[in-house]
């Protein structure tokens, strides 16, 4: 049985939304996660070696084009050339290191084949926010967290996104070096998050004092992006067994989800 599928997890950074009285979106502090990369092994029949596949996350920001993470076989006992980097990094730059809800940061993300035989690759997106103590912040809307897709020639599995995952296809196979189309293009932490603020008014020798605080202090925004790749021989069953999903397989190569 060979092992056919991985799976890349790219852990996004993690912004805190810092408040303050009077201005409710004072600034923002951040702090990186590391990117993880988890490898699985799948059983299927087909005959191909597991060290033939590879894929690469990459991003592009307002400082250019860079590999965050990636896993390729470096060549014997099953040894693996890994590269785990933090995502996010440079997206503060656009705006003096303080983030600005409502604005579009540019996070174009996008698949490399990095590995010595063609493949197809998915991409898997999770939003979320927690709170300091690292539970999930179940008040604020994923929805919030905008990741725009562009949809540019990607596939959006409806039946298998929700609120906070969306998983988008590339349908063409990906050849060896080759680089998908970016499947995201800008960030943006939707601005209706700093009207969420508590007044609060004490008296003394007769002078009033609001004091005006942001109702989410501590709160951060999480982003995940986890891209897998599958052998293009045999693709039907092969991405069944992979990924769990019926397709069809036209004679160019091209994926037709079927639900």
């Amino acid at each position: 049985m060979s092992r056919l599928k991985k799976v890349m997890k790219g852990r996004k950074g993690t912004f805190l939304l810092l408040g303050a009285a009077v201005l409710l979106l004072a600034g923002s502090a951040v702090g990186s996660a590391r990117a993880a990369l988890t490898y699985y092994s799948e059983n299927y029949t087909a005959q191909m070696e597991m060290y033939d596949i590879g894929v690469t996350l990459v991003e592009e920001s307002v400082k250019g084009s860079k590999n965050i993470s990636s896993r390729d076989y470096a060549g014997s006992d099953d040894a693996w050339k890994q590269n785990q980097g933090a995502l996010l990094t440079d997206m503060l730059d656009e705006t003096d290191g303080k983030l600005v809800a409502g604005r579009n940061y540019k996070e174009a993300l996008s698949v490399k084949n990095s590995g010595n035989i063609d493949e197809y690759v998915r991409v898997r997106i999770y939003k979320s926010w927690k709170n300091e103590d690292g539970s999930k912040e179940t008040t604020l809307a994923p929805s919030l967290i905008e990741l725009n897709l562009t949809q540019n020639g990607w596939i959006v599995d409806e039946n298998a996104s929700t609120e906070e995952r969306t998983v988008l296809y590339w349908p063409s196979v990906l050849k060896v070096g080759e680089s998908t189309p970016a499947f995201s293009d800008t960030l943006k932490i939707d601005n209706s998050i700093t009207s969420k603020v508590t007044e609060h008014t004490t008296e003394e020798n007769g002078l009033k004092t609001t004091t005006t605080t942001f109702n989410y202090n501590g709160v951060s925004f999480h982003v995940e992006a986890e891209v897998d790749a599958v052998q293009t021989h045999n693709a039907q069953d092969a991405i069944k067994s992979a990924w769990g999903v019926d397709v069809s397989v036209d004679s160019n190569g091209n994926l037709t989800l079927l639900q």
